[in-house]
């Protein structure tokens, strides 16, 4: 990192505009959008977004300006130090965006100074004592002053160097700081298992269950790796996975998930969900009758439903007008349950719900499977191979108590 690409990032941070930090240091907006990505990466940390398309500075900014300050006075002082104290404000903004001195070449400037000696603090860097030579050359050059006096016992500061030391500690550590609050959120993020999943229906569905399991189970383990959650849809799941955001991803369709692992998590089958009031038998007359609500065409199962729905009902009163689609099931189910609407969901889904909804049978047997995905850590494959197991238990439970309640249905009506 160059402090010219720091002191850019500073104004931008302050400014909340690439354009017109462009315009002040005379130079091009990708520059400058450079340095913003640069100094993210650094920090391991967004700080800015393109909103409306305008840059919008996060909260996370805040904090790093606090950082970059003493790196900011400072630069003022290296200007001091070469003479560019006195130049209009604007020609001083030019040339502070653009020092070329890199961090790491300020950390071999200090070790040098601490050592006496470039032949030790090219030992302890382990680099060739030309390449540290070279780079501190470089640095006299670019303050117009010389540094070390080189003496038989090694290299002393000079009166210049004193003053350019003085001014590298500061930023040394400053920018040290910043990194290591960084360093500090990498590992805690190294060390969470990020889990996605579908929406679930609510807190008694299988997929909530599996994951309270998971969670149960992976903390009486007392794994090194940390559990965060996160629910969205089934599009969504597969580019937060593909772009890392997530390890383990819950979904209702394999879509997409060619290039990573992934096993079967349950198998069932589409069913209608009705409100418990309606009359109508078949699914044909339930979606001719019925405003429909149900999951986006970004899922699997929105996307079944949506053809499904379309073919049983060519002759639908008002076609696709009353056919809304969301990519929150608890509305949905509320819809269905209070509202009159009808809906689509896996068989697995609608089972807790029953005492809400009637559940109708499609005329058709259209099956359904919900996959886990999981990428290289092994952390991950546990991770999955537990909600596996905590979905096969749960179907099974599920099913017995379905069972139980069929039986006991039969009973009272032959009583």
């Amino acid at each position: 990192m160059h402090l010219g690409a720091l002191f850019i990032a500073n104004h931008v941070l302050t400014s909340g505009s690439v354009r017109d930090t462009a315009r002040r240091f005379q130079l091009s907006p990708s520059t400058v959008s450079t340095a913003i990505r640069n100094l993210e990466t650094e920090l391991a940390m967004k700080l800015t977004e393109r909103a409306s398309g305008e840059l919008v500075t996060l909260l996370a900014s805040d904090r790093v300006l606090e950082g970059l300050e003493p790196i900011a006075v400072a630069i003022a002082q290296l200007g001091q130090l070469t003479g560019h104290d006195s130049v209009a404000a604007d020609a001083y903004q030019a040339w502070a965006s653009r020092i070329p001195v890199k961090i790491v070449t300020i950390e071999r400037f200090l070790e040098v100074a601490d050592q006496g000696s470039i032949n030790r603090a090219a030992r302890r860097l382990r680099l060739g004592q030309p390449q540290l030579s070279l780079q501190l050359a470089n640095l006299e050059k670019f303050l117009g002053a010389r540094l070390f006096e080189r003496q038989a016992q090694g290299s002393v500061l000079t009166e210049e160097g004193r003053r350019a030391y003085q001014i590298f500690m500061t930023i040394s550590q400053a920018w040290n700081e910043l990194k290591a609050s960084a360093d500090e959120r990498y590992r805690r993020t190294a060390r969470s298992l990020r889990i996605g999943s579908i929406i679930p229906t609510g807190s008694e569905s299988w997929v909530a269950r599996c994951l309270g399991s998971l969670v149960s189970e992976w903390n009486a383990r007392r794994s090194n790796n940390t559990i965060s959650l996160v629910s969205m849809t089934a599009d969504d799941l597969r580019e937060a996975l593909k772009s890392g955001r997530i390890d383990v991803a819950i979904l209702d369709s394999v879509f997409g998930l060619e290039s990573f692992r992934h096993r079967e998590l349950l198998r069932t089958d589409m069913v209608v969900i009705a409100p418990p009031q309606s009359t109508e038998m078949t699914v044909a007359d339930l979606v001719a009758a019925h405003a429909i609500c149900m999951p986006s065409p970004r899922t699997g199962l929105g996307h079944a439903a949506m053809a499904f729905s379309d073919e049983r009902a060519p002759n639908r009163r008002f076609r696709n007008q009353d056919i809304t689609a969301a990519d929150s099931l608890p509305v949905i189910v509320d819809l269905v349950a209070n509202h009159g609407y009808v809906s689509f969901l896996g068989r697995v889904s609608a089972m807790p719900i029953a005492d809400k909804v009637r559940i109708v049978d499609l005329d058709e047997h259209l099956p359904m499977a919900y996959h886990v995905a999981f990428n290289h850590r092994k952390a991950a494959a546990d991770a999955s191979a537990v909600i596996i197991e905590a979905a096969t238990r749960i179907t099974s439970q599920s099913l017995s108590q379905a069972m139980r309640q069929a039986d006991e249905g039969a009973r009272e009506s032959a009583a």
